[in-house]
């Protein structure tokens, strides 16, 4: 979601900006960095204090209006072009019949976006387990082409539109957590989900004002716990969800 912004405290800068990335579910590229307070250590930890950072989502600047070059857009095309074949190659190796074609090519703050489909038989095999498998193509395919294309892109792969399924799953997981949260006063804490999809439960309840979110633990164990505020009321509640925002 272009715009969204969190504030987030870390031992140094770098610390918290990468706790903010983290929260977000993006990279350092698709972000506007504000440093409102330096972490300084203190001595003997007399007068330290932690880092302040404010993150935001970058917003798409681009003019609707504004003629795209055509030599960029032909070059947009070939990577796009070079992109799918290589994936379809990729996947032919792995004894899956396919069809990959090219859902959209955008580009936005010098950044290009090349979202790929992919359909075929026994694709449940390549999605894996919370979309593991397919995370893992997509991070692949896009080592195997940093160096082959003409400038900042990033590919993304869904198949057979398993990330939008996801995503509405997630959002309903969201909103029956912070229901349980609310009943029963007291945090309610997920199951470990990649960077991507804490995003979702973060974005999914970011307007409540019954509960919070955070993500907590380290690596492949990171989850979200949704915890309640101390004013809510044990009565259903608005949550801020809505099933047409993105996350």
């Amino acid at each position: 979601m272009d715009g969204h912004s969190v504030e987030v405290q870390g031992r140094t800068t770098e610390e918290a900006i990468g706790k903010a990335l983290d929260q977000l579910g993006v990279t350092r590229d698709e972000v506007e960095i504000e440093v409102l307070t330096e972490g300084r250590a203190g001595v003997f930890g007399v007068g330290s204090h932690e880092a302040l950072v404010r993150v935001t989502v970058a917003t798409d600047d681009f003019d609707e209006d504004e003629e795209i070059d055509a030599g960029d857009a032909a070059t947009d095309s070939a990577d796009a072009e070079l992109a799918r074949e290589t994936l379809e190659r990729m996947l032919d190796l792995l004894d899956f019949a396919n069809l990959v074609t090219v859902r959209t090519t955008q580009r936005e703050r010098g950044l290009t976006t090349i979202a790929l489909d992919v359909a075929g038989e026994d694709m449940g095999l390549l999605i894996g387990r919370h979309g593991e498998t397919l995370a893992s193509l997509q991070f692949l395919l896009n080592t195997c082409l940093s160096r082959q294309l003409s400038r900042s892109t990033r590919i993304l792969v869904d198949i057979e539109h398993y990330r939008d399924r996801r995503e509405q799953s997630l959002r309903g997981i969201a909103v029956r957590a912070a229901e349980r949260a609310r009943r029963e006063r007291r945090p309610v804490t997920l199951q470990p989900m990649p960077p991507s999809e804490r995003r979702v439960i973060h974005l999914a309840l970011q307007s409540s004002t019954w509960v919070t979110t955070e993500s907590t633990g380290e690596g492949s164990e990171r989850r979200v716990v949704i915890s309640p505020k101390p004013t809510a009321a044990p009565r259903r509640a608005n949550y801020g969800y809505s099933r047409g925002s993105r996350g």
